[in-house]
């Protein structure tokens, strides 16, 4: 019983505390949006959306150990490569909390789940920062974010995918759909592989509703989780099936040092 009354507690003030930090951060976002007119309101939504996560996961007690290039001096990895073209970042898809946790990590648009656009404030706040909705349902919501995904491409932002299609309980790499890549090598962009790890299992959202998952993981005491990132792939240079094994590949390899990071 005291258990449940701590693990309500800890849920309600860290609630409490996730909504105060997301209304300031975007109010913030909002008012120099206005008053810094030279400035391009990407670089601004980067800038912030990057505080915003690390604030919440702060809040949630989230401890995030990110490791690969150009992450040395604790900034997060660029949108775009030296082309300025937009990057797309891949990873494995294990949890509810695997966007903000990744948004700490690189500058990026994440492509998430359609029905969070109609959240309250969250929800809005997603679309104001230029969040790609999809219903993996639907081939027609699945044509036109990858529409959104090169325009976005072109215009040097980075987006953030999750090619296995949904979310799995372990440190297994399923098979990639090939959307992503097919949008990169379109755009000549880069694909840069990332791997992520959970330090505990309660982490993992799989075959339940995501009230259920979010809730069990918001009134965990706290969560070590591990991130790499490895060095880019071209996409101009390979057959598109090559590069998609190759992807997946590396992400593979990259959780499984993740896992071996936890594990030290």
């Amino acid at each position: 019983m005291l258990r449940q009354l701590l693990d309500t507690f800890r849920l309600g003030t860290r609630t409490a505390a996730f909504i105060a930090v997301t209304l300031v951060t975007w109010t913030c976002l909002e008012l120099q949006s206005l008053i810094s007119r030279k400035s391009r309101r990407i670089d601004l939504v980067n800038r912030w959306v990057v505080r915003w996560a690390r604030l919440s996961l702060w809040i949630y007690k989230v401890r995030v150990e990110a490791h690969g290039p150009h992450l040395e001096n604790g900034g997060p990895y660029p949108a775009a490569g030296p082309d300025g073209v937009g990057r797309v970042f891949v990873a494995n898809h294990r949890s509810g909390i695997d966007i903000p946790i990744l948004l700490s990590v690189v500058e990026a648009h994440p492509i998430s789940r359609h029905d969070l656009a109609s959240w309250p404030l969250l929800g809005r706040c997603a679309r104001r920062v230029g969040t790609l909705f999809v219903d993996r349902d639907s081939r027609r919501s699945g044509a036109s974010v990858l529409k959104e995904v090169a325009r976005t491409l072109a215009a040097s932002e980075g987006v953030l995918m999750f090619p296995e299609g949904t979310s799995y309980p372990d440190d297994e790499v399923r098979e990639f759909r090939p959307g992503a890549m097919n949008a990169a090598r379109r755009a000549g962009a880069q694909i840069v592989p990332l791997g992520i790890a959970y330090g505990d299992e309660a982490a993992y959202y799989h075959h339940e509703s995501f009230l259920t998952h979010i809730l069990r993981v918001g009134k965990l005491p706290r969560l070590r989780v591990a991130v790499e990132v490895g060095q880019p792939l071209t996409t101009d240079t390979q057959d598109p099936i090559k590069t998609i094994a190759l992807a997946r590949e590396q992400v593979q390899t990259l959780v499984h040092q993740a896992r071996a990071r936890l594990e030290r």
